[in-house]
């Protein structure tokens, strides 16, 4: 079992490609995205908004920039064909954008995957890798309800992205928040 594992390791180390040889992948989470002096994620129990931050959430950590990162959050499809879609946002919490507040553009990445990535659901857990790139972004959401223009404050493009069971560092929703049915926990 462990020569199994050993096999697997090494095909997915040779599967970075020229990403891989270039840099070593640095695993972040949404805590690395803002920097050190802003407010913690969770504000009197509600995610943080870019309207309760005095720079509305627009200052982004530059020393991340063009790094191989890896983060794990839920993707909100913006472009997409059926099943397929070809481009997303990555949130920290599920409901952002469009059932709960927005959060700050430095909260947000914009991925546009390699290859098209089949999505059978909004928020699905994904993790990303990529170069991180810092800049700000507004994309189109269609929602439910209408329209939204969304401000990313990073992007990742040419994004390798698979599904994961958890997101490490999500925001939980209150308890008393009629969207808590959108935190699923797993068993």
């Amino acid at each position: 079992m462990n020569h199994f594992k050993s096999i697997l390791a090494l095909a997915a180390a040779l599967s970075l490609g020229a990403a891989g040889a270039s840099a070593e992948t640095m695993h972040i989470f949404w805590k690395d995205l803002r920097p050190a002096s802003q407010a913690i994620a969770e504000d009197a129990g509600l995610p943080m908004i870019a309207a309760r931050l005095p720079d509305h959430g627009e200052t982004l950590s530059q020393g991340l920039q063009d790094k191989t990162i890896k983060l794990a959050g839920y993707a909100l499809p913006v472009d997409r064909d059926g099943d397929l879609v070809y481009q997303f946002l990555l949130v920290p919490w599920t409901g952002a954008c469009s059932h709960m507040p927005t959060p700050p553009p430095n909260q947000i990445v914009l991925v546009t995957p390699a290859h098209p990535y089949k999505m059978s659901q909004a928020y699905q857990p994904v993790a990303v890798t990529g170069a991180l790139k810092p800049d700000m972004e507004k994309s189109q959401l269609f929602i439910l309800d209408g329209v939204s223009v969304i401000q990313s404050g990073y992007s990742v493009r040419k994004a390798e992205v698979v599904g994961v069971d958890t997101v490490p560092d999500t925001v939980t929703l209150p308890v008393n928040s009629p969207w808590s049915f959108l935190n699923k926990k797993k068993n």
